[in-house]
């Protein structure tokens, strides 16, 4: 509670790998990190249930126990060891990710830089393979927000499949959290996943 994202996600991670982490509750103050919290709970085979309390929301995770037909995963890192070796192993086949770390492509001139990051994406809708997920940051963010000229291609992309991701962190930064057009709000957790996770990232 009252901690700066993506605190939240790596503190409620850590106690999933103590060996008697079928129940968790974690305390948040704000909706983007319910959201997160909720959503990388989720992905590791929680169940949560959300309980608001005054100014502050309690999510009460619950590993459903094997054989009761909900979904189970393993502790992240291993059965339960906090210093279990983990895969460092990026694959080789897996997803293609675009890094948008600004609103102008290329460096130089930035009204150019503005008209060449419009181009790619008008264009990206047009070539094969899509990638998998854009993630944006920094003043990338600005291109999920209202004004943006790509917001018409982004949600093109979103309709086909492609995962929109802007961190939340930056929106905050420049005052732009309510005004996100496309795709969602993240944080550096779930992005450092994505990246790590990636069999290629290309980088603008």
């Amino acid at each position: 509670r009252g901690l700066p994202c993506p605190q939240p996600v790596i503190l409620t991670r850590r106690a999933m790998r103590e060996p008697d982490a079928d129940e968790i509750v974690t305390i948040v103050d704000n909706e983007t990190s319910q959201r997160n919290v909720s959503r990388m709970a989720e992905r590791e085979g929680y169940r949560v249930t959300v309980e608001e309390r005054g100014d502050a929301v309690h999510l009460h995770l619950t590993r459903p126990a094997e054989g009761s037909g909900g979904a189970t995963a393993s502790a992240p890192g291993a059965a339960g060891a906090p210093n279990a070796a983990v895969s460092r192993a990026t694959p080789a086949n897996g997803p293609l990710v675009v890094l948008v770390a600004s609103d102008t492509l290329g460096r130089g001139e930035a009204e150019l830089g503005g008209i060449l990051m419009r181009s790619f994406f008008h264009t990206l809708g047009e070539v094969q393979p899509l990638p998998d997920t854009i993630v944006f940051l920094n003043s990338g963010v600005r291109l999920a927000c209202e004004g943006s000229p790509v917001v018409e291609d982004l949600e093109a992309l979103g309709e086909r499949g492609v995962q929109l991701l802007a961190c939340g962190t930056c929106l905050d930064y420049l005052g732009l959290k309510d005004r996100v057009r496309v795709g969602e709000v993240s944080n550096m957790y779930s992005i450092a996943e994505t990246l790590l996770g990636a069999g290629r990232v290309l980088n603008l």
